[in-house]
C-alpha cells in the first residue's frame, strides 16, 4: 500500500459504490470505513472482500487512529455538515457526495471553513464526468456561436424506496442539481433568477413533489429551461437528461446517450441552408465517480482546483434552493450564494 490513504464514511448504496471506485484506483488505498451502525460497514467490508480496512462508528475516531490523506463522505445529506466540519477542522480534505449540505446556511458555513482551514473540499458532481457531455460542451463553444437558449428534459420512473420516497422535494433536492450543474458546465454561465413550480402527480409513489418545471435567467442573457419528473413511466430520457441548445449559428442536440449533433447555418447573408455537424470526442479522466476521484487525487497532488470545488459547487446548489423558494412563494426569485 503506497497510495493516498482514504477513509470512507457511509455504508449505504453510494458508500459501496465509492468503495469499489476507491479500491479500483491505483493511486488510493482504502484504510478505513465509518458508519454510525458499524456492523453495516463490517458487513460491507466482508461482502466486498476488502482486506486491511479498519471499521469505526465515528469519524473523529477514524481520523485520530488512521491519519487519512482524505475522506470520502457518502452519508445522507443531513450528515454532510457534521462529517465535513470534523474533517476540515482537522485539516483533512473531503470529497463529498452531493448535495454540498442539506441547507444553504450549512453550505455557506462549510465553504467558509474550507477557506479558513485552507483545506480542499470538493462535491462529486459525477454526471459532469461523461464523455458525451464534454463533447456537447465543445460543440456549443466551437460551432454554435454562443448559446441563447438551453433546454433540458429529464423524465424517469425509479422506484428507490428509502429516504427519497419520503423527501419533501425529491426531484429538486436529490436529482435536479445534476442537470442545473451541467447547464453551468456547458455554458460557463451562472444563474441570476428563477421561476419554478413543483408538483406531485396523483399516481406518484413519492410523498413529496416528484415533478418540476423551472426557467432560469443566466448571465450573458442565456435562458435555461428545465422540465423533469421522477414518476414519468414510458419514453424515459437518459439519466443525463435530453438537451437542446440554440445559438446564432444553429442548434445542437444531445440525448444523453448517443453522440451530440448540430445543424448549423452553412451559408452567409440570406442563405439559410443548414449542414449537420458532429461533436469532436473529448477525453475525460474517468466515468462518473471514477472521474471525480481521479480529478480529486490530481488536485491533491498538484494543487489545481478540480471540478466540483466547493466555491463553484455552491453556485449550483444555490439554483436548487432558489427553485424551491420560487415554488413555495409563487414568484421569480434571485439566485444568490
Amino acid at each position: 500500500m503506497n497510495g493516498l490513504r482514504a477513509v470512507l464514511v457511509g455504508a449505504g448504496s453510494m458508500g459501496k459504490a465509492w468503495a469499489k471506485a476507491v479500491t479500483a484506483s491505483p493511486e488510493v488505498d482504502l484504510v478505513g470505513w465509518v458508519d454510525i451502525v458499524d456492523q453495516r460497514a463490517r458487513e460491507a467490508v466482508e461482502v466486498l472482500g476488502l482486506a486491511g480496512v479498519a471499521v469505526e462508528a465515528e469519524i473523529g475516531a477514524a481520523l485520530a487512529s488512521l491519519a487519512p490523506d482524505f475522506v470520502v463522505d457518502a452519508t445522507v445529506p443531513e450528515a454532510h455538515h457534521e462529517v465535513t466540519t470534523t474533517c476540515l477542522q482537522n485539516g483533512v480534505p473531503v470529497l463529498g457526495e452531493k448535495p454540498l449540505a442539506a441547507t444553504m446556511e450549512e453550505a455557506r458555513e462549510l465553504v467558509k471553513l474550507s477557506e479558513h482551514t485552507s483545506t480542499l473540499f470538493v462535491v462529486s458532481q459525477n454526471r459532469r464526468y461523461n464523455a458525451g457531455l464534454a463533447s456537447f460542451r465543445g460543440l456549443l463553444a466551437e460551432r454554435l456561436g454562443g448559446v441563447g437558449h438551453l433546454n433540458a428534459e429529464f423524465y424517469r420512473a425509479p422506484h428507490f424506496g428509502g429516504f427519497r420516497d419520503e423527501m419533501d422535494s425529491p426531484l429538486l433536492l436529490d436529482m435536479a442539481i445534476h442537470t442545473f450543474d451541467a447547464a453551468r458546465y456547458l455554458t460557463g454561465a451562472d444563474a441570476l433568477t428563477v421561476a419554478c413550480s413543483e408538483f406531485n402527480p396523483p399516481w406518484s409513489w413519492y410523498r413529496g413533489a416528484a415533478s418540476a418545471v423551472a426557467e432560469f435567467e443566466m448571465t450573458g442573457g442565456l435562458r435555461f429551461s428545465y422540465q423533469g419528473s421522477w414518476c414519468a413511466q414510458g419514453f424515459e430520457t437518459s439519466w443525463d437528461s435530453s438537451w437542446r441548445a440554440v445559438g446564432p449559428s444553429g442548434s445542437a442536440l444531445w440525448d444523453g446517450t448517443t453522440d451530440p449533433v448540430a445543424e448549423l447555418l452553412a451559408g452567409t447573408g440570406g442563405d439559410h441552408r443548414l449542414e449537420r455537424a458532429e461533436a469532436t470526442p473529448v477525453a475525460i479522466p474517468g466515468l462518473g465517480i471514477e472521474g471525480t476521484l481521479a480529478d480529486f487525487v490530481t488536485a491533491l497532488r498538484t494543487g489545481e482546483a478540480p471540478m466540483g470545488e466547493c466555491h463553484d459547487n455552491l453556485r449550483s446548489l444555490a439554483m436548487v434552493f432558489a427553485a424551491l423558494e420560487s415554488t413555495r412563494t409563487g414568484r421569480r426569485v434571485e439566485v444568490g450564494t
